[in-house]
């Protein structure tokens, strides 16, 4: 059983929750997640099964996109909903669709982010939200993300309220925080904010209509359909460049062979060697060896 089940993760569940319950439907050890998911976001969830765990970090690097909301007025110690209220500054005036749009332009392309207390990142060892859990402020690493897209949902011309909320589609690369892109979204407005919902819609080009809910996975277990849950390794790879080789040359490339490098090599970036539309391996230009290529991963090698 290789390849990758594209999950519709429910709220509620964190992303290793749904790991060890794959792992118990399916019967099978090899499972793993490509990207933690909070466990109140929804959304799209590429697992891999199997040989396709070996392409778990490619699909993780790959590009995203996400639909959620910003709640101006209370900010929370966690950026979203589910956090204690830390600050309270009720919306007094009219904020027009026109001043938001300008805050989503100039918050698209290269930003810098710090990522949230309550988060996944470690410093010396040990993850933020451990220091959160014990009220320790620790000093976090900051870090260059590229926002690809953002965008206004809905059709509103004004936002009224003292609490008013609006929702935004935003594309993004690896390590965005949207959470920390709703606050930052508020401090440009002049509020405190937080994000009050989040669903992700894509993921290494894999969407919402790609995807198969749990209650699904059951249904095709159970009649013995588990095959048809599984998308090719080649489709958690699509992002990247793709060369096909010959029979002769396939040899050498399922045995790790450093090679000359092809004329039309694509430069200084990692590509998918295909036999016969099927990933073998993947392979880069030598660091040390002008002239050659060097496999990063071996795929297949039967």
């Amino acid at each position: 059983m290789n390849g990758i089940l594209p999950l519709w993760k429910p709220r509620g569940m964190t992303s290793h929750d749904c790991v060890f319950k794959l792992r118990k439907l399916l019967r099978t050890k090899k499972v793993g997640h490509t990207g933690t998911l909070d466990p109140e976001v929804s959304g799209v969830l590429p697992i891999c099964i199997g040989r396709a765990t070996k392409i778990a970090e490619y699909i993780t690097a790959a590009g995203k996109t996400y639909e959620g909301e910003v709640t101006l007025g209370t900010s929370t110690t966690t950026e979203d909903a589910w956090g204690e209220v830390v600050e309270s500054q009720p919306v007094e005036k009219t904020i027009g669709r026109k001043n938001v749009q300008e805050i989503l332009n100039r918050l698209t392309g290269e930003i810098t982010q710090t990522p949230p207390m309550y988060s996944a990142v470690k410093v010396n060892g040990k993850r933020l939200y451990e220091y959160a859990r014990q009220g320790i402020e620790v000093e976090r690493p900051s870090r260059k993300v590229q926002i690809h897209e953002l965008m206004l949902l809905d059709d509103w011309k004004e936002l009224v309220g003292k609490h008013p909320r609006f929702s935004f589609k935003v594309s993004c690369s690896k390590g965005t925080y949207v959470r920390t892109l709703a606050v930052e979204i508020g401090k440009q407005l002049g509020y405190p904010a937080h994000m009050s919902s989040l669903t992700r819609t894509e993921s290494a080009g894999f969407s919402q209509g790609d995807c198969f809910t749990f209650e699904q996975v059951e249904e095709y277990v159970h009649e013995d359909r588990v095959e048809e849950l599984l998308r090719p390794l080649g489709s958690g790879l699509s992002h990247l460049p793709k060369m096909e080789i010959s029979d002769t040359l396939a040899e050498k490339v399922k045995h790790g062979a450093r090679l000359e490098e092809p004329v039309n090599w694509p430069g200084d970036i990692e590509v998918v060697m295909n036999h016969q539309d099927r990933p073998i391996a993947i392979y880069q230009r030598h660091p040390e060896k002008p002239g050659v290529i060097k496999p990063v991963k071996v795929l297949f090698n039967d």
